[in-house]
């Protein structure tokens, strides 16, 4: 098992930064990955950018060059680093997790980014 707790959203003006944290506690050493996803109101949930326990990542071409995923291994933690926010990243953003088959999730952190 494998609990996120994320935290970090809030309400952001266009143009302006926030950085979301999910720190993951339970069965760490199975966990092969870990990403950021977001489902806006009336839209599916989508990948933002993952990283591996490698630390290979991968970014959602609508974030990339303004979305950052990084992880702390000693604080067993996972940002994502978002500059330059528009409008269309407004949405709820969680946690997920990869580990042996399995798929975890935190509760979720509204960002709203306003025009």
């Amino acid at each position: 098992q494998v609990q996120l707790v994320e935290s970090g959203g809030g309400l952001v003006q266009a143009g302006g930064s926030l950085r979301l944290s999910c720190a993951a506690s339970g069965s760490l050493f199975s966990i092969n990955a870990m990403a950021w996803y977001r489902q806006a109101p009336g839209k599916q949930r989508e990948l933002v950018a993952r990283i591996t326990d490698r630390s290979s990542t991968y970014d959602a071409d609508s974030v990339k060059g303004r979305f950052t995923i990084s992880r702390d291994n000693a604080k067993n933690t996972v940002y994502l680093q978002m500059n330059s926010l528009k409008s269309e990243d407004t949405a709820v953003y969680y946690c997920n997790a990869s580990a042996r088959g399995y798929e975890y999730w935190g509760q979720g952190t509204q960002v709203t980014v306003s025009s």
